[in-house]
């Protein structure tokens, strides 16, 4: 049986919506159903209209689909403004006295989340959870799965809470199998074979890909859509040895990820465009100085404070143009949460191989939306440190010149302390040996070396993917987190009779003009 199921949790902020949602997605993924999940939330902790939908396939799942076959509304506006997208057949799961709606129709199926939540925990805040179990029930799902959840999600907060959330979720289940026999939505059965995934978003498995690649500095201030990344890191990181430095402002962010770099460290920084602008300055300080570091752009509606929780691609030229003067970078696109991790990996071997800065370009989308994806090879996970001298080498170094000059651009990089190798450098235009000059040939054989670089980096770009159908005389063009919804527009566009390509780009700078 071929499954595509489409779900979706509406209501206020506060009212559990992200639980919901997030408890139904992993309960669909450990069935073994390949699982699409994002996040719609306004820049409030309270009120105003969020949701969180989910699509769970038994084949590859690129994107959403506009289409609802249960929709768990937990406020009378999440009624009103979705129900129009459900499918033939589809119902709301909704509580009559919750909503303050009565709501007349066969697609209408009122749990009472409230009373159940009362009778079964004594407690109101488990009513996401009934709201949960209730649309697990409607589909005939294995509650043994969601209940696996739950004790996973709620462990951490002790025994007495965790049987709660389980009652709570079997209150609702079973009340909907009993209470719900008059609605034909299809019985979801897990895949018998079923292929082991692991369920995260963009920010997380970017995340994961730094701490693979070695980053043990992370600064920033919180800007969404990075803030996640900070929480994250703040949180793992400290099991890898990680660092996360919760600055006063993104210059200080920036300033200090630079000296980490400087002294050694894989260093990271995640902001967004207003944060991104602030960190300009010390941008082209590690242009200047040949320094490595990897900042995570999230981009989102500008200018200025712009929509904060909303999805656009309005910085690509603004990462590829940033920072006063001229100096090499690359920018990066990863285009799902899969790649987010293995983008995190090249970012910071190209930032140490080149010595200049890196730009991973991600948005809402992207870095909130959960995806279900095969374990991370860690094979493939190769550190490359590209022109680091050894202890031993440094301990040879007589004159060292931190800004030599060589055919490639890149110097032999010495780290401060470093055996006898003595480390200068200067953000005032410098020789080779690090200290400032003023002549105008200096100059410009520094400028030149530095951009040398860009030689190298040509050579390591990620080609764009390309989708080729026969007869196409269309191709849809699109870079980042627009992979999924251009690549399944083009099949939806082929179904109808239309030949198109899709060509994505996942590496922006350099350019992959060949």
């Amino acid at each position: 049986m071929t499954i595509d199921f489409n779900v979706m949790a509406g209501g206020e902020a506060g009212q559990g919506v992200q639980s919901v949602g997030a408890i139904l997605a992993r309960t669909f993924a450990r069935g073994g159903l390949n699982v699409f999940a994002d996040q719609d939330y306004e820049s409030r902790v309270r009120g105003g209209h969020n949701f969180f939908r989910i699509r769970a396939k038994t084949d590859e799942v690129l994107a959403l689909s506009p289409e609802l076959d249960i929709l768990v509304a937990l406020n009378k506006e999440s009624i009103e403004l979705h129900t129009k997208e459900l499918k033939e057949g589809g119902v709301v799961i909704y509580d009559e006295e919750q909503t303050k709606t009565r709501a007349q129709g066969d697609r209408f199926f009122n749990v009472p989340f409230n009373r159940l939540a009362m009778d079964t925990a004594k407690n109101k805040l488990m009513s996401n959870t009934i709201a949960a179990g209730a649309a697990a029930g409607l589909i005939d799902y294995d509650f043994n799965l969601l209940a696996g959840i739950l004790e996973k999600e709620f462990a951490r907060y002790g025994e007495s809470t965790t049987e709660d959330n389980i009652a709570a979720a079997r209150a609702g289940y079973n009340y909907a199998k009993e209470h719900g026999k008059k609605f034909s939505l299809p019985k979801i059965r897990p895949p018998k074979r079923q292929n082991k995934k692991i369920l995260l978003n963009g920010n997380e498995a970017l995340c994961l890909g730094a701490l693979a690649a070695g980053c043990r500095f992370v600064a920033g201030y919180p800007m969404t859509p990075s803030s996640s990344i900070l929480e994250y890191m703040a949180d793992k990181g400290r099991q890898y040895g990680a660092v996360m430095m919760h600055v006063e402002d993104e210059i200080a962010a920036m300033n200090m990820a630079v000296g980490a770099g400087y002294a050694g460290a894989r260093a990271m920084v995640a902001t967004s465009g207003g944060g991104f602008a602030l960190m300009v300055e010390a941008l082209a300080l590690a242009g200047m100085t040949e320094t490595p570091v990897v900042v995570v752009l999230g981009q989102r509606p500008g200018p200025a404070t712009g929509l904060p929780t909303r999805t656009e691609q309005g910085e690509l030229l603004f990462a590829m143009h940033a920072g006063h003067g001229e100096f090499p970078r690359a920018v990066l696109a990863p285009a799902t949460a899969k790649e987010a991790f293995y983008s995190a990996v090249k970012a910071f071997n190209l930032a140490e191989k080149y010595q200049t800065p890196v730009i991973i370009l991600t948005d809402h989308h992207l870095a909130s939306s959960y995806a279900t994806m095969d374990a991370f090879d860690l094979s493939q996970v190769e550190i490359e440190r590209g022109a680091l001298l050894t202890d031993e080498e440094a301990n040879n170094q007589t004159d060292y010149k931190r800004h030599l000059v060589t055919a490639s651009g890149i110097s032999p990089r010495a780290l401060p302390g470093q055996g006898k190798a003595l480390v200068v450098t200067d953000s005032d235009e410098h020789d080779e040996s690090g200290h400032m000059i003023e002549d105008a040939a200096t100059r410009n054989q520094q400028v030149e070396k530095r951009l040398r670089k860009l030689n190298g980096l040509k050579q390591e770009i990620t080609e764009p993917e390309f989708h080729h159908t026969k007869g196409a005389g269309i191709t849809l063009i699109g870079w980042g987190s627009t992979y999924g919804a251009i690549r399944e527009a083009a099949d939806i566009l082929k179904k109808e009779g239309h030949a198109v390509n899709t060509l994505h780009f996942l590496q922006l700078w350099p350019f992959p003009s060949q």
